[in-house]
Parts: C-alpha cells; structure tokens; sequence
C-alpha cells in the first residue's frame, strides 16, 4: 500500500516521465523533465529503493562532500510533483524522473503505476530520444505514439506496430495499457552524428509536443536561445571537415524530398497556430502536431555516449513493455457519467508484444573499473523491412545495427 503524505489533491494531473540511458539520446528527454521541475519548482515526495532496481556495478553511487561531510548519492528513481499555472488554466504534473532500471522491470512499472493510481493521474507520458538520420539543420521530428487505438484516435497520434527489442519507455507504456491508464510516448529524433549530450535542440522539441498534448503552455526560459547557439555550433564544426557537410546535405535532401506534401496547408497552419498561441501566451489545444510538422520513424533510440570532455569533437564520422484501474479523480465525481474503471487488482505488467523498440545499439554501461563505455550508433530504416539503412560500426558497409519500424 502506498502511502503519500504532504501531497495536496491534484488538479487534472498528467505524470510525465523520462529515464537516463538507453532511451534518451543526447540526454533530451531527461533534461526536458528536469527543466519543467526547475520551472514550476518542484518537490520530490518520493523515491524508488535503488536497492531494488539498479546493479551499482552498472550505474554506480557517486560520493561528494557536503560542508565537508562524505555524501553518497544513489542511483535512483524520484517523483515530484509541479503545478502548471498559466493563469487561464492550472493543472498538475506529476514528474518521474531516473535512470532505466537494471532488473525487476516488471515490478519497477507497477511500483510506478501504484503511484499513478493512488495520485488520480489522468494521463500517463513518457518521453524518449533516439538517434536517427536527420539533419541537425532541419526542425526535430517528434513522433507520438500509443498503444490505445482510441486514444490514438482522440488525440491524433499513430499506434505503436513495433516489433523487437524495447527499454524501459516501451514496457512503462505497455504496463499503463494492461492498467487502464492512457499512456503515450513522444520521441524525439536526434541526429547520429552529433549525439552528444546536451541536446537543447531536441529538449526544445519534445517540450513544444508535450505543450500541445497536455494543454498547458510551458515556460522555456533560455532553451529557444541554448538551441540556436547548439545549431550554430553544429554548423561551424560540420563546415570544417568536407565528408561531414557533404553527408548533411544528403540528410537534408532527402528529408526535405520526404517532407515537400508537409510543406503547406495543415503543416503551415498548425506552427502559425503555435506561434499566435506562444505570442498571446495562451496554451495550445491537445494532440497536434510538432513544431517539426512531420514524424520520426517508429522505434525506440539507444542513448549517446558519455558526455564529451574538453576538445573532443561533436561530430562522428557519417560513414562511420492487468493492473489497478487509476483513482476517480474530483473531476470523474462531477462527470460520472464519463468516468472509467477497469481491471484486475495488482497483476505484474504482461510483456508487450507490441511495444516501440529500439535500433539494436548497444546500451551503456559502467566497466568494473568504473569506466563508462557506450557501443555502436542506431540504425534507421528507411524501408521499413526491419533493416538497418545505416552504418553504426563505422566500416561504411551499413552492416550495424538494426532497423526499426513501426
């Protein structure tokens, strides 16, 4: 039984949740959570036992000193809790923020959902990142995805048809559907060549979604202007070496080919849409589209490498988841009549047979020296016959990794 003590009755709340590692290429998702509990000031009211989840050789503790006294801190999972006030509209986000679990997944996701469950949340969303073929000078695609035809419907997002290997954004999602919970995953592309975190580009994107999905406008602060200087940096550095701006050229053809219907009508409408919204300060309708006016490929992305230490370069070589229904919330007592209950008491998440996967890269991992090492990059398919359309062992055979489709 689940405890919560301090916590207020929430407005209309919505969890949102990002994991460190393999599903969060260039730390976007992560960060995109981080900065909505700095924004709204959020405060932890609960954390997961790391005893639980997490093998310490893989994600080791970090040791500090604080007022001179040895701190250790645990890899873990917290919640906190924020409320987004526009003053037109107020509601509550509940934050799950942490790094993918080592084992018990299972549990880890119902631990999760038993908190969703006891907190009346209305919505669950995961974000994600993954790397991609997409050039680093075009919009970021941002793809929602749901395992719910319904609320693919309702909300105008795709249904997830993924077939192969998943991390933890993919089991949390499935677990939410065998719940009862309306669960969706944005993702948000990044691309392969400049993989390493930060990725305020991509944070900036999967923010803008998550504004339209939930209805409440977020405050970005210095992100807008932290994306330019990202860019501009990415351009100067693609310019000196003639292999890597060739290589982006052919990314922003091709995108640009793939994308010439989204160039007008709906597409246009809906980012002047977002840009009279943003300028009366007003939040946006739900379930529309991204700033990037197009969707990624459907799959889930392995995670960059370890940030960068000082002089190493951006750019690599190109050719180189029956549980509890939630808990009626005071908005489901005034509405009975539209209010929802299903479910079983309690049961571990089943294995998703149709959950969004990954590339086939490599997750990373701590050495018993304690040295971080990540593996490979993430094949993208283009064909969508499952096949890695790109070269992740750096031989430019194409032969790494493997593809996804949704």
């Amino acid at each position: 039984m689940i405890e919560l003590e301090g916590v207020p009755e929430l407005i209309d709340p919505v969890m949102i949740c990002a994991f460190e590692g393999w599903n969060d290429a260039g730390d976007a998702a992560s960060t995109a959570v981080g900065h909505l509990d700095r924004e709204w000031k959020g405060e932890v009211f609960a954390s997961l036992d790391a005893e639980d989840y997490y093998d310490f050789q893989v994600n080791r503790p970090t040791v500090a000193l604080d007022g001179g006294v040895r701190k250790i801190t645990w890899p873990t999972t917290r919640l906190s809790v924020v409320r987004a006030d526009t003053g037109e509209k107020s509601r509550d986000l509940v934050l799950v923020r942490g790094i993918e679990p080592s084992m018990r997944w299972r549990s880890f996701c119902n631990e999760i959902l038993g908190y969703a469950h006891e907190l009346g949340v209305e919505m669950v969303v995961i974000l994600g990142a993954l790397l991609g073929d997409t050039p680093h000078t075009r919009p970021v695609p941002v793809s929602g995805v749901t395992s719910d035809p319904d609320l693919a419907r309702s909300l105008d997002l795709e249904e997830t048809r993924y077939e192969g290997p998943t991390g933890i954004v993919g089991i949390l999602q499935e677990a939410c559907t065998h719940a009862g919970v309306p669960a969706v995953s944005l993702w948000a592309a990044v691309p392969h060549y400049v993989s390493q975190p930060p990725n305020p580009k991509a944070t900036l994107a999967l923010l803008n979604r998550l504004e339209d999905l939930i209805g409440v406008r977020i405050p970005l602060g210095e992100l807008t202007e932290d994306s330019r200087a990202w860019q501009l940096g990415v351009d100067q550095l693609a310019a000196e070496d003639s292999e890597v701006a060739e290589y982006v050229q052919s990314l922003e053809e091709a995108r640009d080919t793939a994308e010439l219907p989204e160039a007008s009508g709906e597409a246009i409408a809906r980012e002047f849409e977002r840009y009279l919204r943003r300028r009366d300060g007003q939040p946006g309708p739900g379930g529309h589209a991204t700033e990037s006016g197009g969707l990624a490929d459907g799959r889930e992305g392995g995670t960059a490498g370890p940030a960068p230490g000082p002089g190493t370069p951006y750019l690599r070589d190109p050719a180189s988841g029956h549980g509890r229904p939630r808990k009626p919330s005071p908005r489901d007592e005034v509405a009975k009549d539209d209010a929802e209950g299903t479910g079983g008491e309690g049961d571990d998440a089943e294995e998703p047979d149709g959950t969004r996967g990954t590339e086939g890269r490599d997750a990373p991992h701590d050495d018993a020296d304690g040295t971080d090492d990540a593996h490979g990059t993430d094949g993208t398919d283009r064909d969508g016959d499952g096949d890695s359309d790109s070269d992740s062992d750096g031989d430019g055979d194409g032969d790494g990794g493997s593809g996804s489709g949704r």
